[in-house]
């Protein structure tokens, strides 16, 4: 895949200064059509111009992953996209510090935000990438911490199957979950479309350390039965679900859930999937585990180690008597039971002055959307109405939600 036009001078030194001009002047204000307007009448190609503030506006964009040192990056959309986040990243590199690895070769390294995780920890890299233009910009960003620090890294142009792990002793890959290019990319359907395959990437478990990245909604049934399956959520979005082997794998458990809320990690793990707790009923409290917790189908050990019990059979929400405070679900308490029927709980909500409600639903057929424009909301107060199943019967609670953990 050949770059856009513009965008191979990017890499260049004269293209980075370009870049930086063109990143201060928006910094301090200036709009991009007249930044734009600039760069034309001093007669800059119309195309450079257009890769300019594209990634300008990429760098601005990497900050939400990358923090600061974005602003010296360069991205593409689908790279950039498609990358760990810095603080997902620097968790995946412990793993293989833990491992006692020193080398890691990460097969598919897209822009490098795995491999930049890799040589802030102190482990050297061997990054490969099937994109030339792609590998160029994993090479600029490897190249701003290598110079920090004492570990080394190589990029290597071409297919991670052919060109494989080398002589390193861990192997870390991303598997392409898209159509290759650098924009207006879709998502591939099926995991024999991925690249490298799913059997290439998981067959290196057998030998290293091994860790595959792969999509929150990824099909369990293809989980090798010999790895750690760990689901994370960053702020309440799941956003990847990782597999790993061997040394990188931690001991004794099969699935795990690993939370981040405001920057701090926190980790919920078992052998294997736990089973739901009993069924009670509804308690002045209610909690929906975090997306994370769900997809490892941790809900039951959550519960458990809460003293709560299942709302319902088989929907994600439990209760309890008693306030609790834990990063793995939001809590609400409930103020009241309202009716379920529509047009009864219209009345009752125009009764009590509410006019501002977040709706949340679990085990039933609503769209909170289209319901709240149905509920002809008006008043000044606010709440949360969860629509849902308990014991079996539809409900709607009237709740509060419970200041988050911290």
């Amino acid at each position: 895949m050949t770059a856009l036009p513009g965008w191979e001078e990017l890499p260049s030194t004269e293209g980075l200064a370009a870049l930086d001009r063109v990143g201060e002047a928006l910094s301090s204000g200036t709009p991009a059509d007249r930044v734009g307007a600039k760069l034309r009448k001093d007669g800059v190609d119309p195309d450079f111009i257009a890769a300019l503030l594209t990634q300008a506006r990429l760098r601005q964009a990497g900050v939400a992953k990358f923090g600061v040192a974005a602003r010296s990056m360069l991205f593409t959309q689908a790279g950039l996209e498609q990358a760990t986040r810095e603080l997902v990243a620097a968790h995946h590199a412990a793993r293989f510090v833990r491992a006692g690895s020193t080398r890691v070769a990460d097969l598919g390294c897209g822009i490098g935000a795995e491999s930049l995780a890799f040589l802030a920890a102190g482990l050297d890299v061997r990054a490969v990438e099937i994109d030339p233009f792609t590998a160029q910009i994993a090479e600029h960003n490897l190249g701003l911490i290598a110079q920090a620090g004492e570990a080394s890294f190589e990029v290597l142009t071409g297919d991670a199957v052919l060109l494989g792990r080398g002589d390193a002793d861990a192997v870390f890959l991303d598997p392409a979950r898209r159509t290759s290019g650098h924009r207006d990319t879709r998502r591939l359907s099926s995991p024999d479309d991925y690249l490298p395959p799913l059997d290439f990437a998981f067959g290196h478990g057998r030998d290293v350390p091994t860790g595959v990245k792969l999509g929150p909604g990824l099909d369990r049934d293809l989980l090798p039965a010999d790895a750690e399956a760990q689901w994370v959520s960053v702020d309440g979005a799941v956003v990847e679900t990782g597999v790993w082997f061997g040394a990188a794998a931690t001991p004794g458990v099969g699935r795990s859930a690993l939370v981040f809320r405001g920057g701090e990690a926190h980790e919920l793990a078992a052998p294997a999937d736990s089973p739901d707790v009993e069924v009670r009923p509804a308690g002045e409290f209610l909690y929906e585990p975090d997306g994370a917790v769900i997809r490892a189908r941790l809900i039951g050990l959550l519960a458990d180690e809460l003293g709560a019990g299942m709302l319902s059979d088989g929907i994600a929400y439990f209760t309890a008597d008693h306030a609790v405070a834990t990063p793995f679900a939001s809590g609400f308490r409930v103020l009241e039971e309202l009716p379920a029927k529509e047009k009864e709980l219209r009345r009752a909500l125009a009764e009590r002055g509410i006019g501002r409600l977040e709706i949340k639903k679990r085990g039933v057929d609503v769209d909170p959307a289209a319901l709240r424009t149905r509920l002809k909301l008006r008043g000044d107060a606010s709440g949360t109405l969860i629509v849902t199943r308990a014991s079996g019967r539809h409900v709607a609670y009237l709740a509060e939600r419970l200041a988050p953990l911290g």
